[in-house]
């Protein structure tokens, strides 16, 4: 994900000094930006990674920054598990300055295709939750306009995956946070039988060599604090040739 952000900053051609990084698995986000010049401020929801990286304890709904403090906000794999994702968006837009940059990355709906229809085989007619709710793309864009993100975009990148077994992803998911982590359904817990099934469905769905792919869809979003220098969309009904005529092949 961390890739995936930095590549889409290098597409952006304008300057940012100040950058707040939530979400930090290692230092390497943190040497990569301060190697272009920028300086660094590291957020994570994790005490231990916040100390890791020299940064701030604190979730995103809740930053303790100044308005208006940096120029870019660099949001890696957190934002799919906040309370309040809503509320999130506008503390983070509350942080940019004018014509500020949000750029985030997270796990999205369409996620764990495989691991899902294999519990749901092995769980039978009383399946459980045993992963939070995805944001799908298009209710990421309308939350970015909703919550007063200027040109807001929100894509999917597919990441594959190949497994041994499903203990294995499991494991994975144990050790990313990904499991459910909604404090009113972790009743749904796995029995032996019930993970026994899950193996055996997940292995079914194997490729020759015995390994099973698995999708993570990246969701990637991007938005920018409103500021009069923007480009701004042409005022409705300004258009001088219509949409029929704008589509008619000319011989």
């Amino acid at each position: 994900m961390l890739e995936g952000l930095l590549e889409r900053l290098e597409d952006v051609q304008r300057p940012f000094k100040q950058v707040l990084l939530i979400g930090c698995p290692d230092r390497s986000g943190r040497t990569a930006l301060e190697a272009l010049g920028k300086s660094v401020t590291c957020c994570d929801p994790g005490a231990r990674n916040a100390r890791a990286n020299d940064g701030v304890q604190a979730e995103e709904d809740a930053l303790p920054f100044e308005e208006g403090s940096f120029d870019l906000v660099l949001a890696c794999g957190t934002l799919d598990s906040v309370n309040d994702l809503p509320g999130a968006l506008i503390q983070i837009r509350r942080l940019l300055r004018p014509d500020g940059l949000l750029l985030s990355a997270c796990i999205g709906a369409g996620s764990l295709p495989r691991l899902k229809a294999a519990l749901l085989e092995a769980e039978g007619d009383r399946p459980m939750p045993h992963v939070h709710p995805q944001i799908d793309v298009r209710s990421a864009g309308d939350l970015l306009a909703r919550t007063g993100y200027a040109m807001p975009v929100a894509d999917i990148e597919p990441l594959t995956v190949r497994y041994s077994s499903a203990l294995a992803l499991m494991a994975d998911l144990r050790g990313m946070g990904y499991a459910n982590s909604m404090a009113a359904e972790r009743r749904g817990i796995l029995t032996r039988a019930t993970v026994t099934r899950t193996c055996e469905a997940f292995s079914r769905a194997a490729d020759p060599d015995g390994k099973t792919a698995e999708t993570f869809s990246i969701l990637y979003l991007s938005g920018w604090k409103p500021d009069p220098s923007q480009p701004k969309p042409a005022r409705r009904g300004s258009a001088k040739m219509s949409l029929a005529d704008a589509l008619k092949i000319k011989n």
